[in-house]
């Protein structure tokens, strides 16, 4: 069999009951983290146009959208998958070359399982096929140093999780895996140099066209089944030596090893906004006092929102510039003791505050940090304040990392806190609720709550003192 084959068959034979009860909890986890940031993004005018798009080029009412309506699966994917994106603060996978999103993945396996009628256990297991896939590809065929997006590897997974959702066999779920890993190779500077709304619409859209490739091989078109191993194919283009995965040994534990966001920032900001609150509360740090700011961190948060190969991070005018630039997230979580969405409504991050204080941190790739990524995300901030003190924090990791791990408690809270204004106390209360308990359930019983129509409440853009 080629590999495509192989995965196929893994994901045919793939069941709820491999699932381990922590994977099971892990997903639950994720699943209620990422509709807290798609229904916390419903005010987002990006979204507002995704949906106005769409909208006018139609679709069969057969999915529902978060905050109200239905139209297609692909369609539903799209939007709802910008919504799950859009505020950067989903779940990451870590690995030496490549991180990925995998909850990007809900959205369209949501839709698909929708469409299908599956019940709780078909959607979780296609989920955790999802994050396998797409997780076990990045840390082992990692395509970022190619110049592409790991929305790359994504393809390959969105059609792995809906063709189980959409209860396919092996052979055509073999071939919507090639039509759309072979389709869908999309350009890293997505996320580079001066960024653009595409920079979260990049996944939905990749989600929307591979559920097209899974509904074409549902009807029998079929798909270059040499992706991986064929002349000039996935191996070729990529991975130089193959891709070193046997798919028959796999489990569906990965999601295990994900990690989730305590603040509302690009992944590798994760440790340094924690370092930055710690000597902000240990010195009673005010911004005002601040002379100069040195970050010493690992390479690939230098190389990403550090100002290193993909570009200076000085230039912040929009949500998707501040969101991946080092400087802004550290001097606005200074300023205002916390990063949340509301640190990135216009009128902050232009705020002269923020601006010229951004304007004193420099950024340091440290060698021993790098060494420790990814197992560990080290940081260490050395503050020189105007009366002549060095201050100085360092932290290994931060809440939600592997080796502080967020439970259910704690993302209920973050779920909360997003839905506020938008749910109220007795409707999060139900969709804690139905997400805990979706093994049990169909999961007609969570998109119905999701498409009831909402009244849409913009975080508050109040500070804390």
């Amino acid at each position: 069999m080629t590999i495509v084959e192989e995965m196929a068959e893994f994901i045919e034979t793939s069941s709820f009951e491999d699932l381990s009860f922590q994977a099971i909890e892990d997903l639950k986890i994720r699943v209620l983290d990422s509709l807290g940031c798609a229904l916390g993004a419903l005010h987002s005018e990006t979204t507002n146009h995704v949906k106005e798009a769409e909208a006018e080029l139609g679709g069969n009412k057969q999915c529902s959208l978060i905050g109200g309506g239905s139209t297609s699966p692909d369609r539903a994917a799209l939007f709802n998958g910008a919504l799950v994106r859009y505020l950067d603060f989903n779940d990451s996978f870590l690995s030496k070359g490549e991180t990925c999103h995998p909850s990007d993945n809900v959205a369209p396996i949501l839709a698909a399982s929708e469409y299908a009628d599956c019940d709780g256990k078909e959607f979780l297991v296609s989920l955790a096929i999802a994050y396998q896939v797409q997780c076990r590809l990045s840390e082992t065929v990692p395509v970022r140093v190619h110049g592409f997006d790991h929305t790359t590897q994504g393809a390959f997974a969105i059609a792995a999780g809906t063709s189980k959702a959409l209860g396919m066999d092996a052979k055509r779920t073999a071939s919507a895996i090639a039509i759309s890993g072979t389709a869908l190779n999309a350009l890293r500077v997505t996320r580079t140099g001066k960024l653009s709304n595409w920079k979260g619409l990049a996944y939905p859209f990749t989600s929307f066209a591979a559920l097209n490739a899974v509904f074409l091989a549902k009807h029998g078109i079929t798909g270059p089944l040499e992706v991986f191993e064929g002349n000039k194919g996935f191996n070729d283009a990529y991975s130089g030596g193959g891709v070193a995965i046997h798919w028959e040994r796999e489990d569906l534990e990965i999601v295990r090893h994900t990690i989730l966001k305590k603040y509302n920032s690009e992944v590798h900001s994760q440790s340094a906004v924690e370092c930055m609150l710690k000597l902000k509360s240990r010195f009673s740090l005010d911004p005002e006092d601040v002379e100069s700011i040195e970050v010493k961190i690992f390479d690939v948060a230098y190389r990403i929102i550090g100002g290193g190969e993909e570009g200076e991070k000085l230039t912040v005018q929009t949500k998707e510039q501040a969101d991946h630039s080092l400087p802004y997230v550290l001097a606005v979580a200074l300023c205002d003791g916390e990063v949340m969405p509301a640190q990135y409504f216009p009128e902050r991050i232009k705020s002269a505050d923020v601006q010229e204080l951004m304007r004193r941190i420099t950024i340091v790739p440290d060698r021993e940090f790098s060494l420790r990524f990814p197992e560990a995300m080290p940081c260490s901030i050395s503050v020189r304040t105007k009366d002549g003190r060095t201050l100085t924090e360092e932290v290994e990791d931060y809440e939600g990392f592997l080796t502080h791990p967020m439970g259910w408690g704690m993302i209920a809270r973050k779920f909360e806190r997003l839905t506020s204004g938008i749910l109220d106390a007795e409707k999060q209360r139900e969709f804690e609720d139905v997400v805990h308990s979706l093994d049990n359930r169909k999961i007609s019983e969570l998109t119905n709550l999701l498409k009831q129509p909402v009244q849409v409440v913009a975080p508050s853009t109040a500070r804390r003192s």
